[in-house]
């Protein structure tokens, strides 16, 4: 398998600027034909000094009949303040479940209005999380395939998932597949803070003000709410109140312990990685390209145009432009 390919993307017209494949790419409402979703609550840490375990929300499609433990199960994870409603969620659920998938679509701690379940915040490098999923997934309905899909800051939980794994993965996960992932946090940090870049940073950052000031509310002994005064970007918010309660020094701890980047080398489950070149702000270093280039089990599509999280091609009879959807459901079909 090549490690790294070029990928033939062509942008949707008038689309070949990476903040407007971006914001487009985000808003854009996408049809959904789903059958009605099957709540269900995985514990995915237990409770410690007198706390209430945390789980996590999951929206379950699962095939009819006999044949759902034999059917691919294909494991969702959103971004930055997503949800299980997320639009590429929704796209990419549909697509799986229409090609026999049975589809499950995860809420990262506190999110999809689930504050109320963990006493704990949520961040990037709970891969934990996602692994208590599958295995639990895995064991009550006694899959045999299991994959991995993240985008942007999912795309870094399942592939540090994978690097943690090693060559100790369970034989039920075939393939894993990051979009946009945020593997390299401190320089993705940074460059959201840049001029360019700083609707979206503010954008990210009142989502997450309002959802810890909502979990301060929720669980005042664990929080406080003046914390957040006069934070100003990402970084200060990680280094203030994710690095705080999250058992962190600080952001750079963080940032650092939290990637995938650190443990991308050790990936052997068939993996691939969607990065646009034109991604606003998600980075990928030198070293790190270099790391994922020399590791065979993975392949890099790396595109001049896409943006984050979007890779919007034009649509014609049969097909709706979404081009990562359907390269990375070809990954699948080729290795799970």
């Amino acid at each position: 398998m090549p490690s790294r390919l070029r990928g033939e993307f062509r942008p949707r017209r008038f689309l070949r600027n990476g903040h407007l494949q971006t914001i487009v790419g985000n808003y854009l409402p996408r049809r959904d034909s789903l059958p009605q979703a099957e709540a269900e609550l995985v514990q995915v840490s237990p409770g410690t000094n007198g706390q209430i375990s945390s789980r996590v929300l999951c929206h379950c499609h699962w095939q009819p009949g006999e044949v759902r433990a034999s059917r691919l199960t294909v494991i969702l994870v959103h971004g930055l303040e997503g949800s299980s409603s997320s639009q590429y969620v929704v796209g990419n659920a549909n697509k799986l479940w229409s090609m026999g998938c049975n589809v499950v679509r995860m809420n990262m701690r506190n999110c999809g209005g689930t504050e109320q379940l963990t006493p704990t915040l949520y961040h990037s490098g709970l891969s934990s999380d996602v692994r208590a999923v599958m295995e639990y997934f895995i064991s009550r309905e006694h899959l045999e395939s299991v994959a991995l899909v993240g985008y942007s800051m999912g795309g870094n939980l399942v592939l540090k998932l994978a690097g943690e794994f090693g060559g100790g993965a369970p034989a039920e996960l075939r393939a894993v597949v990051g979009v946009s992932p945020a593997l390299d946090l401190a320089p993705s940090a940074d460059a959201l803070h840049q001029l360019r870049n700083r609707l979206y940073e503010l954008k990210f950052l009142h989502a997450l003000l309002r959802r810890f000031r909502r979990k301060a509310s929720l669980f005042p002994r664990a929080y406080d709410p003046n914390r957040a005064t006069g934070i100003g970007s990402l970084r200060e918010f990680d280094d203030r109140i994710t690095a705080l309660y999250s058992g962190f020094s600080g952001a750079d701890d963080y940032y650092y312990r939290a990637a995938a980047a650190r443990v991308i080398d050790r990936i052997e489950v068939p993996t691939l990685i969607l990065h646009s070149e034109d991604d606003p702000f998600i980075r990928l270093t030198e070293e790190s390209r270099v790391k994922i280039v020399e590791t065979a089990s993975i392949r890099l599509l790396e595109t001049a145009h896409g943006g984050h999280c979007a890779f919007l091609a034009d649509a014609t009879a049969g097909y709706d432009g979404y081009w990562a959807e359907y390269t990375l459901i070809d990954f699948l079909r080729e290795h799970a």
